[in-house]
């Protein structure tokens, strides 16, 4: 791995990893991989690390295909799979359209939760006490951003969260990287062409906010990490 581009991602992983304490001593860890670009790139810089820059710890992958999804991206993840033998690649098909009840329509917020339910309900049955997640720095800003105009709240996705409910927490090692970073590497490892996107994801609000962010950024960096720094930089003093 010597170009730039992945050594710049490989050292904020490994930055997020330690801000963050994501991973420990003991833990399994569950990376959950669509096919996209973002849990790939996840996949192969945490399956990099097993058994030299990761705590002693165990380390999988798992595939939930719907059955509305092109097969591809499965072809692919399998070939990815067999690159990293050591790490258990699980594949689990989901009826995301066929649960749909009579008159539904298919849509973004159906199928995600679908798959969140089975990935955490493969996460407790096999006793995996974290899933990584690919969002990147602009997903988190963007739900910032999303939650403060469409739910009138000021939250988002934190780094690293843990489950209410189940005994799992959320890491997202990728949560200061740039997507634009991201597409970088995945060109530079010869990935990009394999992996998919969703349709859904064209017609979305979050697109919405995602041309706001750019209109208000103008491209920069700096103005980006600054709307990610905020939601850990919070004045409550100066809130209602």
């Amino acid at each position: 791995m010597s170009s730039q581009i992945r050594k710049r991602i490989s050292k904020k992983v490994t930055k997020a990893l330690h801000d963050f304490g994501m991973i420990e001593d003991g833990d399994k860890v569950l990376v959950a991989v669509s096919g996209g670009k973002d849990s790939s790139v996840l996949f192969m810089e945490l399956a990099n690390r097993v058994g030299r820059f990761l705590p002693n710890c165990e380390l999988a992958a798992i595939h939930i295909q719907s059955d509305f999804a092109d097969e591809a991206p499965r072809e692919f993840l399998k070939s990815l799979a067999e690159d990293y033998k050591q790490i258990p690649f699980y594949f689990k098909d989901v009826a995301v359209e066929g649960r749909l009840k009579e008159g539904r329509k298919l849509n973004c917020y159906w199928c995600s939760t679908q798959r969140r339910t089975e990935l955490i309900k493969f996460a407790r049955e096999n006793g995996f006490n974290k899933i990584a997640l690919g969002h990147h720095m602009d997903d988190i800003v963007e739900t910032l951003l999303m939650n403060m105009l469409y739910k009138g709240e000021f939250s988002g996705m934190p780094p690293m969260v843990p489950y209410e409910k189940y005994p799992c927490s959320i890491i997202r090692p990728l949560c200061y990287c740039e997507e634009s970073e991201i597409i970088d590497y995945a060109e530079d490892a010869d990935i990009k062409k394999f992996t998919c996107t969703c349709e859904f994801s064209k017609a979305s609000h979050r697109k919405t906010i995602r041309d706001e962010i750019k209109s208000l950024t103008k491209g920069s960096s700096t103005l980006k990490a600054n709307l990610f720094e905020s939601m850990r930089n919070i004045r409550m003093d100066y809130l209602l």
